[in-house]
């Protein structure tokens, strides 16, 4: 027997990802531009519009602060798929993250890029660009959506090994062992 509530899910769309609700996109979206802020532009240097976030600071560190960074950009990401980003947005998103994290690494020269270019600010952007004028476009599928986070935490365990690899070679060649 079929009952009224068995036509009517029949009729809906199948969800491909667990989106937020409509009324509670607001607190999301104000969380998201929260982190976005403390990890770009936590700091304003006085007298000048220039900020300095976490996301800088923490790739001083050695091994694990790049590691780290991409890890929380990542969840700007998740967060956006969870609003309907569409597929093509994540993408630039990702895109962001990428350059940030790569460019971030190289030494001396990584450090004054993560100070200028701000990924998380770009991807909220983005995020709201979406929200203010939603497409047509599909949102995307929690399939894509894994591809695209195991993409990033491999390129963040790259930038954990690259480093090491990098010093073992050194200090091998620099002792002869």
């Amino acid at each position: 027997m079929i009952t009224r509530g068995a036509i009517a899910s029949m009729s809906q769309p199948r969800r491909r990802f667990s989106i937020i609700e409509p009324e509670s996109k607001a607190p999301t979206l104000k969380r998201l531009r929260q982190l976005s802020r403390l990890l770009d532009k936590a700091i304003v240097i006085p007298g000048t519009r220039v900020g300095i976030g976490l996301d800088p600071i923490l790739g001083l560190i050695p091994i694990g602060g790049d590691f780290l960074g991409v890890m929380l950009s990542a969840y700007i990401v998740l967060e956006s798929a969870r609003l309907g980003v569409p597929t093509r947005t994540l993408g630039k998103m990702v895109f962001n993250i990428i350059i940030d994290s790569l460019v971030g690494a190289v030494p001396v020269l990584g450090d004054l890029f993560d100070f200028t270019w701000t990924a998380n600010e770009h991807n909220v952007k983005l995020l709201e660009e979406h929200l203010r004028f939603p497409s047509q476009n599909q949102s995307a599928d929690k399939w894509f959506v894994f591809a695209v986070l195991i993409g990033l935490l491999l390129v963040a365990i790259v930038l954990v090994a690259l480093p090491v690899i990098l010093m073992r070679l050194l200090w091998g060649a620099l002792t002869g062992s």
